[in-house]
């Protein structure tokens, strides 16, 4: 299967749901993260639009489909329950995503808005087949590898991004610089197509080898009964204290790193550092991201996943820390120096705290009800960025400044601490 010790130790689900990982992260790494913002600001300062107006609407923009993705969440969990329909409604939501993704390399930079639109679009069906993907991991292993197949999942997920990333980068850079006869726009479009053939391609031995093993029989009316049956479902979430628990704090730090990952590109913009900066900047990101990923995994292993997940928070709420020193005021060498500072340390801890969320969710819900529980994560996983893109753009339209609104993400961090003191310690809940 593979020459790497790591992979070895992986049966042939558990490679092929990890993958998938590698596969999708060319959205997160080429259109989430940074040639989609660098793309949308540039069409809006086309448009003469100002760098701080297109960063409020291309958070509100992440807010709108968080929002979308949020409310059918609990709808595709409880459908994909089904034998049966867990693989189709996956195949539905990745078709989306795909489609959506080499759309962006077909809509002309005047039309501004309608970039946007496509984007949402994209961001549907990447969201979408997310997390029913993170639904299959109860599928793919079992509850004492849980933590590490997880880990394995996100850190190879980042050299993933990063690959097709390392495609695109000297593409923009060269015409950046005018070096090759090709206009920057162009060289945006291209690294969306690219994207999406790394997706497309990689995706395939998840299709092929991973396979429903938990759920239920299809019964009549399915598709009606699946609405009274999300109200059952959260009935049953809310009555267990210690789910309802984890489940809120998820949803506050989850949506502090989310609104991190989403702003990063266009927060750097707006302070005056250079596209070619931020490149190597969030390339660099994945690399670190790649070996504390697993780092995570295996410390959990010792100390639990709770314990990781505390580090993590601690981590975020240091680098909103330094975001309030961030002053555009500054001169630019201080901001490069801080902004690397600020991007090294979101790539020790995004992976880690993603991956053990993840693996300590799937790990305290009832197997045969994963599908309608991972539809209440995603949920909270989903709306994870409404809040904190919403304080990144209210902050920066109302003072003008993007640190202030980077900083301001710091509240939902610290609120999570709080919370998750009261979720079980998984060692003890698991008998780890």
């Amino acid at each position: 299967m593979s020459k790497l010790p790591i992979l070895r130790k992986l049966t042939k689900e558990e490679f092929s749901w990890v993958l998938f990982d590698w596969a999708n992260q060319s959205y997160v790494m080429i259109v989430m993260s940074v040639i989609m913002s660098l793309y949308f600001l540039e069409a809006a300062r086309l448009n003469d639009i100002s760098a701080e107006v297109g960063t409020s609407y291309f958070a509100l923009s992440n807010t709108v489909a968080t929002i979308i993705v949020g409310l059918l969440a609990p709808i595709i969990g409880t459908l994909s329950g089904y034998h049966g329909k867990k693989k189709f409604l996956f195949s539905i939501f990745t078709g989306i995503g795909l489609l959506g993704t080499f759309g962006l390399a077909f809509v002309p930079e005047q039309f501004w808005f309608a970039i946007l639109v496509v984007f949402v679009f994209s961001s549907i069906g990447f969201a979408g087949s997310t997390k029913i993907y993170d639904a299959f991991l109860v599928d793919v292993t079992n509850n004492e590898r849980m933590n590490w197949v997880s880990s394995i999942g996100f850190a190879f997920g980042y050299v993933g991004g990063a690959l097709p990333f390392l495609l695109c980068i000297p593409l923009v850079i060269l015409a950046q610089f005018e070096i090759i006869p090709l206009p920057l726009m162009m060289a945006y479009r291209i690294s969306f197509v690219i994207a999406t053939v790394w997706w497309a391609i990689f995706m395939l031995p998840m299709f092929k080898n991973v396979h429903q093993k938990y759920g239920t029989e299809q019964e009549p009316q399915y598709i009606r009964k699946s609405f009274v049956r999300v109200w059952t479902t959260f009935k049953e979430i809310a009555a267990q204290r210690e789910i309802l628990v984890f489940l809120i704090a998820f949803f506050l730090y989850s949506d502090g790193v989310g609104s991190i990952i989403r702003m990063a590109t266009a927060y750097g913009n707006t302070i005056g550092l250079d596209a070619v900066t931020l490149l190597m900047v969030l390339l660099v990101t994945q690399f670190v991201a790649f070996p504390c990923a697993i780092i995570y995994g295996k410390l959990s292993q010792k100390y639990g996943a709770k314990f990781m997940i505390y580090f993590a928070i601690g981590t975020y709420c240091v680098i909103c820390s330094i975001a309030i020193f961030m002053s555009p005021d500054r001169d630019l060498r201080t901001l490069t120096i801080m902004f690397w500072a600020l991007a090294m340390l979101v790539g020790t801890a995004q992976g880690g705290i993603q991956a053990l969320s993840r693996s300590y969710f799937g790990r305290i819900i009832p197997k045969d009800k994963s599908n309608e529980y991972f539809g209440f994560y995603n949920v909270f996983s989903r709306f994870a960025s409404v809040l904190g893109t919403s304080i990144f753009g209210v902050i920066t339209i109302v003072t003008g400044h993007p640190h202030l609104g980077i900083a301001g993400i710091a509240v939902l961090f610290v609120a999570a601490a709080i919370v998750f003191k009261f979720a079980p310690d998984d060692r003890l809940r698991l008998n780890l």
